[in-house]
Parts: C-alpha cells; sequence; structure tokens
C-alpha cells in the first residue's frame, strides 16, 4: 500500500510540475479568474521540481546506483540534494522566511517556508528507504495544492491562510505518536542501526561510504577522514580508548552500577568512522552494543538548533536558526497533550530497552567560524504564552524520560577533536588536542584535591575580573558538617567530561550574588559579545549583551538560547577550570573562540546556568578519591522534587567561562574570614598548584 500511494503522489507531482509550468497554469478545467496567481505558482513548481528529485533519490538508492557511483558523481548528487540552502544561493531560496514572506506574504510566507524545511527531511528518508516517512509529506503537499486548486475554481480566490494552517496543523498531530515511537526506536534498538551498518560493511579506506548516509559532505568530512585514515593504528585506539573509558569511569565515579545496561547511544560528527569502529568494539567488551541515530530532519522528530545525534557538514547555519521556532506555527496545549502522550506510549512499548540505556557517548568537533547569525522578523518566534509552554513541556518531557531511563543510574561522556576548518595548523592542532585529552589525571586529581582541601574551609569563593572584564560574584557554600567525611567539590578528570581539568560544586543559592561578565564567548555555537548576568539569591535577575543595537533584542536573544524561555535560571554549578595546558594551544594558535565549551570550560573559572551537574540523580551517593562524600548535589531549586518535581528542574544546563587573562581574583572566604587566594591575576598562587603555571610560561 505504501509503494502504491508513493507511486499515485510521484505521479501527481509531475503532474503538478506541468500545470504550473508556464502557459499551462492549470487553464484547462478552471473557472474563469480562477488562474493561480505567479508567486504561489513559482512555489509550487519549486517544489515539485524538488519532490521529483527525492523520489528520484529514492530509487537512486534502493536500486543500488548509489553504491556503484565513482566518488564525482556522488559529490555531484550531493551537492544537487543540498544546494538551494547553501549559503550562496540563500538569499533567494523558500527555506529562506525572509525570501518566502517577500514572495508570498507575511503568513504565507512563515508557512510555506517552514513546509519546504520540512519536506527538505524527505533527503535522509529517501537514503534510508523509509517510504512511508516520505509518502506522507508528499501527500500534505499534495493536498494543500489541492486546497488551492479547489478555492480558486469555486471563489476565484486562494484559499484562507488559516484553512491551509489548520491542514499542516493536524498533519503533524496527526503523525506525532509514529515520529516519536521510530525515535525512541532508533535510540533503544541496536539491530534497526543504519548508520552502524555502513560502518560495519562499507569500506573506510576509501571515502565514498561518506555519501551513503544522505547527510551533506565537504572537503572538512573528507579531509577528517583522511587525517584518521592516515593515523597509526595505536593512535586511533588511543582515542577510541579515552573515549570509551571516559564512559566506564563515568559509571565508576557516579556509583552506579553499567553491568545493569545493554546500550550505548553514540553522536559524532561524520569523518571519525575509523575511531567509533573501534569505540565500538571496545563497548562491546563491557557488554555494550549501540545505537546511532541521526540527529533529527524533521519537526515531527524534535528538530532544533542542536545536532543530537550523528550529523554531516552544517550546510549553513542561517538556515538553522530561521527555523529553530517553526514549532511557533503550531504549538498549543493540545499539541503539548498529543507529544506527552506520544511520549508515554512510545516509553511503554521500549520500558525494557528504556531501563539497559546507559545514556550517550558524545565526539564534538570544533573548528569552524562563528557565524555571524541574524535574527529575522520574518522567521517564527515563540509567544509569550507558547515560551511557558515550552518551558512546561520540557520539563514535564524530563520527568517522564526519568521515570523510564532513571537519572541515578545513567551516565554519560564527551570528547572533542578538532575539524580542518580550524586552519592550517590542522595537523599540528590534532595532535595537541589528543595530548590534551589523555593527560596525566593522576598528576591534576592530586593537584585538584589541594585545592579542594583549601576550597572547603570556606563560607564562600569571590570571583573578579580584571582590565574589561567586570565580573564581581560571591558564591555560597555549603556548610560540612562532618569535614573528615565530607566535601564541596567533585575532582573531576577524564571520565564524563574530557579533558581532565576541574574542581566543581552545586553553590547554595541564598546569598550568592553579583554580576557575572565575559567580554566575548561562544555558547552552543553562538556568539556573546560583553554577555552580563546579574544575580540575586543564585539566579538571573537582569541580563544583556551587545550583539544588536537594540537593547530589546540583546535581551530576547539570551532569554531564546540561553534561559531557554525561562524567565530566570540559577546558577546550577560554580567551578574552577585548571586546565592550563588546554588554555596555552588555544593561545597559541589563535583558536580561544573555536575551543568547544567542553575544553573551554577547563580553561579558567566557569559557572552554569540551570540544573545541578547532579540533576535527577541527587540521591546517588558520590565519593572522590580520597573517599569524602560530595554533599553539594542539591541546591533550593533541585530540592523542590520533594514536594513539587515541576518546580525542581529547567532542563538546560550552559556553561559559561571567564578566562585567565580576564580574572583579578579567585579566593575562598573562611567563616572566620579569612581570605585564602587561589588564583591572582590569571595565576595560580595556592601552594600545590604550581605545577598549572608551568604551561602558561610558554604564552
Amino acid at each position: 500500500m505504501v509503494e502504491e500511494r508513493f507511486l499515485l503522489a510521484e505521479e501527481r507531482i509531475h503532474e503538478i510540475k506541468k500545470e504550473t509550468s508556464g502557459d499551462l497554469n492549470m487553464e484547462e478545467g478552471a473557472e474563469k479568474g480562477a488562474v493561480m496567481p505567479e508567486n504561489f505558482r513559482q512555489y509550487f513548481h519549486t517544489m515539485a521540481d524538488f519532490l521529483i528529485l527525492m523520489a528520484d533519490t529514492y530509487r537512486y538508492v534502493a536500486n543500488g546506483k548509489l553504491y556503484l557511483a565513482s566518488l564525482e558523481e556522488l559529490q555531484e548528487k550531493n551537492h544537487e540534494l543540498y544546494r538551494d540552502i547553501l549559503p550562496e544561493n540563500y538569499d533567494k531560496s523558500y527555506a529562506n522566511p525572509a525570501y518566502s514572506v517577500a514572495r508570498l506574504g507575511k503568513d504565507y510566507g512563515k508557512l510555506f517556508s517552514f513546509l519546504y524545511a520540512e519536506l527538505r527531511s524527505l533527503i535522509v528518508f529517501a537514503y534510508e528507504k523509509k517510504q512511508e516517512d516520505m509518502v506522507i509529506r508528499m501527500e500534505l503537499f499534495l493536498e494543500i495544492y489541492a486546497s488551492f486548486i479547489c478555492a480558486l475554481q469555486e471563489t476565484g480566490e486562494i484559499p484562507i491562510y488559516e484553512e491551509i494552517r489548520e491542514n499542516v496543523y493536524w498533519f503533524v498531530s496527526d503523525y506525532t505518536r509514529d515520529a516519536f515511537e521510530e525515535k525512541l526506536g532508533a535510540m533503544f534498538l541496536p539491530d534497526q542501526d543504519f548508520a552502524w551498518n555502513i560502518m560495519k560493511n562499507g569500506d573506510l579506506d576509501s571515502p565514498e561510504y561518506l555519501y551513503y548516509f544522505g547527510e551533506y559532505i565537504t572537503e572538512s568530512e573528507l579531509k577528517t577522514w583522511e587525517h584518521l585514515k592516515n593515523l597509526p593504528e595505536k593512535t586511533i585506539a588511543l582515542m577510541a580508548d579515552t573515549y570509551t573509558e571516559g564512559y566506564r569511569i563515568g559509571f565508576a565515579v557516579g556509583n552506579k552500577d553499567i553491568s545493569k545496561k545493554k546500550i550505548v547511544n553514540i553522536r559524532y560528527c561524520l569523518g571519525f568512522e575509523r575511531m567509533i569502529k573501534r569505540a565500538i568494539e571496545n563497548f562491546d567488551k563491557i557488554g555494550l552494543k549501540p545505537t546511532i541515530y541521526r540527529a533529527a530532519s524533521s519537526l515531527l522528530q524534535g528538530k532544533g538548533l542542536s545536532r543530537i545525534g550523528y550529523y554531516g557538514a552544517i550546510p549553513n547555519k542561517q538556515y538553522d536558526f530561521d527555523h529553530k521556532d517553526d514549532q511557533a506555527l503550531f504549538l498549543d496545549k493540545r499539541l503539548v497533550q498529543v507529544r506527552m502522550e506520544a511520549w508515554q506510549e512510545g516509553y511503554e512499548i521500549y520500558k525494557e530497552q528504556a531501563a539497559t540505556f546507559g545514556g550517550p557517548a558524545v565526539v564534538e568537533v570544533f573548528g569552524e567560524a562563528p557565524a555571524d547569525l541574524k535574527e529575522k522578523k520574518e522567521a517564527p518566534h515563540l509567544s509569550d504564552a507558547q515560551q511557558k509552554l515550552s518551558v512546561e513541556y520540557a520539563a514535564a518531557a524530563g520527568q517522564l524520560q526519568n521515570r523510564y531511563i532513571k537519572g541515578e543510574e545513567r551516565s554519560f561522556t564527551i570528547i572533542a577533536f578538532p575539524t580542518p576548518e580550524i586552519g592550517e595548523n590542522y595537523g599540528e592542532i590534532f595532535d595537541e588536542v589528543i595530548k590534551i585529552n589523555t593527560l596525566d589525571y593522576k598528576l591534576y586529581q592530586t593537584i585538584q584535591q589541594t585545592m579542594i582541601d583549601t576550597l572547603d574551609k570556606g563560607k564562600y569563593v569571590v570571583i573578579k575580573g580584571m582590565g574589561k572584564n567586570r565580573t564581581n560574584l560571591k558564591v555560597m557554600l555549603h556548610t560540612l558538617t562532618e569535614p573528615s567525611k565530607q566535601t564541596n567539590f567533585e575532582n573531576c578528570v577524564a571520565d564524563v567530561n574530557i579533558p581532565v581539568g576541574e574542581v566543581f560544586t552545586s553553590p547554595v543559592l541564598t546569598g550568592t550574588e553579583g554580576i557575572l561578565h565575559v567580554t566575548r564567548v561562544f555558547l552552543n555555537e553562538l556568539e556573546y559579545k560583553d554577555l552580563c548576568l546579574t544575580f540575586k539569591d543564585g539566579k538571573v535577575t537582569e541580563y544583556g549583551c551587545r550583539n544588536f543595537d537594540d537593547p530589546e533584542e540583546n535581551k530576547k536573544y539570551i532569554k531564546d538560547n540561553v534561559l531557554f524561555h525561562h524567565e530566570t535560571l540559577p546558577i546550577g554549578e560554580f567551578a574552577i577550570g585548571t586546565n592550563t595546558t588546554a588554555y596555552v594551544v588555544g593561545r597559541k594558535y589563535g583558536i580561544e573562540d573555536k575551543l568547544p565549551i567542553l575544553i573551554a570550560e577547563k580553561t579558567g573559572p566557569h559557572f552554569a546556568v540551570g540544573d545541578t551537574c547532579y540533576s535527577h540523580a541527587e540521591d546517588v551517593a558520590v565519593f572522590n578519591p580520597d573517599g569524602k562524600e560530595i554533599i553539594a548535589r542539591d541546591n533550593e531549586c533541585s530540592l523542590l522534587r520533594k514536594s513539587d518535581s515541576t518546580k525542581a528542574y529547567f532542563n538546560c544546563h550552559t556553561d559559561i567561562t571567564i578566562p585567565y587573562d580576564e580574572l583579578a581574583e579567585v579566593s575562598v572566604v573562611t567563616k572566620d574570614e579569612e581570605v585564602i587566594p587561589i588564583i591572582e591575576e590569571g595565576v595560580f598562587v595556592l601552594p600545590g598548584c604550581e605545577e598549572l603555571n608551568k604551561p602558561l610560561e610558554n604564552l
């Protein structure tokens, strides 16, 4: 039946292409005056062209021609699929809300730009041979076109916008359950893994396999593949071992039983398959099978600004940014309810697998030049009511997930490597990052313990910036009732957050106050200039930056992308980064602005707004290597889980780092008001920490 629907839809789309070509323009059979307006005619013609390309692509893959093609043919076809949204073509693409609105008007422009973005998900469905996922979107297009034809024939006018929006709304609503069940299946069922089959059966010594995924491939992915291909096997093993050992140690440090787990979710960027294949062998030895699902390409799957899963090159970050709030076109209480019911049903189907799900093992990449993203008035934006709904939905979905994938039993790990865009010293930087990721954790463990012993004498910590940095913060610490057995700070070495290099705590909110300021920072790939957050009792009260001329536009930028639509967020973490080696590498090669949060957070003190590091696992006892229990696992917000769990969690955690050269002081103040300096003017001055200053001497 799916094949029949596919053929019928394809046939009708070919007819639409003819109807919307030149003089035909649906004149035959139309009443007088019922001619399709030129702007909409061109839109439908463009969409028909794209859908025909998708049908041809499906057959190209299904008939096996993909796997027989030369590298040149694969590259040509790959470029054809993504050409329309590349920066050089984006100004005249219907995927661009600004262009679509200019051509089709405010309402239809936004809706039809979303429709095109949703139709573009057919690329990956064609490569995965998911014919039904293709069909339902082809049929949506046909339904909308038919509504236009009917309205023009009956009234001589195009249909009322709300009628068409309703068609799209019901499409989103009707297929949410199927999409969520499929998404959970990709997370929990290793045997269904599309990506692992390519790695397992493909020839990783030849780059053609990169084009079998259906993702956009550039010189960056090819050079990454080539670089890893030329690395000695022992280096690949070191990279994979560091990654998988970090995952295993994360369970041990967190006092969690990894033997209960059978599934690990691997997330990475294409080009690293040689390392990933070795890592999968490592995971297999500890009883874990991989699921490697693709980052969402459809609104039904939860597509957003961040890519969670595996992915290739990002064709155009502005395109992603323009469509990050597409759900604003539909989001209401009913749709939230549908989504929650869909999650519940899906988790029930896979509840046995969910109980054995260990969590994600992530390989991040960095090196791309920062994107100069523009906030467009033509793009969809959540209303205040929708922002509130979005926050409530995220909280409810997080609670539901935690019932099936218990926070106190799961873990994760993250490691990062550079891509060729980092510059002409790519090979050198890659080698330096391997060194950073494999630093002597025993050495850091000893130094950091010295720091923790001093911090544990404190009532609060003072952090002050210097130069243009206006930071002036007082961070309150928990009271240790048994100092011989308890500690406030975790001694973090290379486990869940690789590389080594931080001590962190969940601060007491009451009394934590002041200004956090950074002159320039990148958070989740977005740049912030002069980011400033003001805290009172540990919560954000004011915020701003200087990205835009309009202060209100700056506030909206922060609220959308740092506060994630919450009115305020607490400080969930205070940490002191100790990885001066990473800091020096950043300075040496001029790549500080390209370092991911994972590494950047180790290059100075940092503060996370949102949930604590122990979110959903606060009741699991955690101990440092010296045997002391880390008692600072809660704050005043997370404690609300005992009375009202809907107010305890925010489902976000964003780290903001102050680099050493903007740092005047980090000092701990004891209950007797003794001030003990740890860092002064960017240098560690606490006795026992001298080793950390040695890399700084090379600047």
